[in-house]
Formats: C-alpha cells, sequence, structure tokens
C-alpha cells in the first residue's frame, strides 16, 4: 500500500499533493520561456484554490513566495516580485518590548493616567476643565464595573487627583453624570434565554388557540 506518511513531505500541505507535483515538474523544464509559462498556470490553479482572497492586496506575492518555497528555492523564473530566500526566511522577529510599568489603580486602566496626563499639558482652561469631566465621568462607569453598589463623586475626584499628583484642581460644584449602578446586576437578571422564551411563547400561543374538547 502508497500510504501518504511514505511519500515526500509537503512543505505548504494547504495546497495538496497535486500542486507539489506540478512544482515538482516545472523544475524538470529546461526552457526558461516554457517554464515561466508553466509556473503562471500553477499560480492561477493556487489562487483558483482560494478566491475568497482575490481581492487581498498581497495576495498574488504570497502565491509567488508559496511557489518558491515548495521548490525548495529551486526554481529560476521571471518572478515579478523578489523572491525570498531561505535566510530571510529563517529570520526571527525582533522581541517586542512589553510594559512593565506600575498602573496605580488597575480597575480605571492605563488608557485614563494617559489621558489625565494629556489634560495636565492642556493650558487652555476651558478644555481642559471639558477633558476633565469626561475623564471623571469614565473613571465613575470604570470604578462600577468592579464595585456593584455605589461610588461617590468625592472617591472619583480624589482618585483623579492622585493620579494627577495634585496637579489637576477638580472645579467648584462639578458633579458627575448620574451612573445607573444597579443596571449591571438588572441586565443580568433580565437576560434570558431566548431558546425557553420561545418555547414559553409557543405554548402560550397553543394555549390560546386551542379548540376546546366537545
Amino acid at each position: 500500500m502508497d500510504y501518504n506518511s511514505s511519500r515526500k513531505h509537503l512543505i505548504l500541505p494547504e495546497y495538496g499533493r497535486n500542486v507539489h507535483k506540478m512544482v515538482d515538474f516545472a523544475l524538470t523544464v529546461e526552457d526558461k520561456a516554457e517554464r515561466n509559462h508553466v509556473v503562471k498556470s500553477i499560480i492561477a490553479i493556487m489562487g483558483n484554490m482560494y478566491p475568497h482572497l482575490r481581492d487581498v492586496s498581497d495576495f498574488r506575492h504570497k502565491l509567488w513566495d508559496h511557489i518558491a518555497i515548495m521548490s525548495d528555492f529551486k526554481l529560476d523564473i521571471d518572478s515579478p516580485y523578489e523572491a525570498p530566500t531561505r535566510e530571510k526566511l529563517a529570520e526571527k522577529p525582533d522581541r517586542l518590548p512589553y510594559n512593565n510599568k506600575r498602573i496605580k489603580y488597575r480597575h480605571y486602566g492605563r488608557t485614563v493616567e494617559a489621558l489625565i496626563a494629556k489634560a495636565i499639558e492642556i493650558e487652555d482652561q476651558k478644555e481642559k476643565d471639558a477633558l476633565l469631566i469626561m475623564i471623571a465621568n469614565h473613571m465613575k462607569k470604570s470604578f462600577l464595573n468592579w464595585n456593584k453598589d455605589s461610588v461617590p463623586d468625592e472617591k472619583i475626584f480624589k482618585d483623579l487627583v492622585a493620579l494627577s499628583k495634585g496637579k489637576l484642581e477638580i472645579p467648584e460644584h462639578l458633579k458627575l453624570a448620574e451612573v445607573r449602578e444597579r443596571e449591571f446586576v438588572q441586565k443580568v437578571k433580565k437576560k434570558k434565554n431566548p431558546r425557553t422564551d420561545n418555547r414559553n411563547d409557543n405554548k402560550n400561543e397553543h394555549r390560546k388557540f386551542k379548540k376546546p374538547r366537545i
């Protein structure tokens, strides 16, 4: 029996064994012009296998790269794109730096700290106060996401001043928007299983139109 385990390893198995055989055949074509023609036909077949990706800008570029990879970088063709190399593919990406900066109040998040820093830089007092109110209202909502009970405005103002290290002043008589603290719990309670609701509705309709027995 001829099992796949005993056959040649597929470098890109998503294209299947027949496409790999076509690439192997292209390697045997001696005339370069004819070889280019064969490769273009293989590219067309590969593209037809994924028609939903035709509108992707770099999709055709990927096809040419894939056919070079399947040929083990041995295919000498006139590619419209720069051919990939084994060394380029083996390169590891640069390690992304991870931000280990401590968040003072984790329930507010790092974005609030960035907004407060921006508010400190604003010189126009009217614009600063408008941003300050927006930040405070957002802090109140974020606080209630973690604490379902309630939160006084004074607590938000105190935390805001602490996060700004005293560089922001709260406008007098500032009152934050009313947040329905209990709406989070009510949403969970009101949330029902749609299947159960449909079954109950069907039962009610059935009872309503059920013909009386004679």
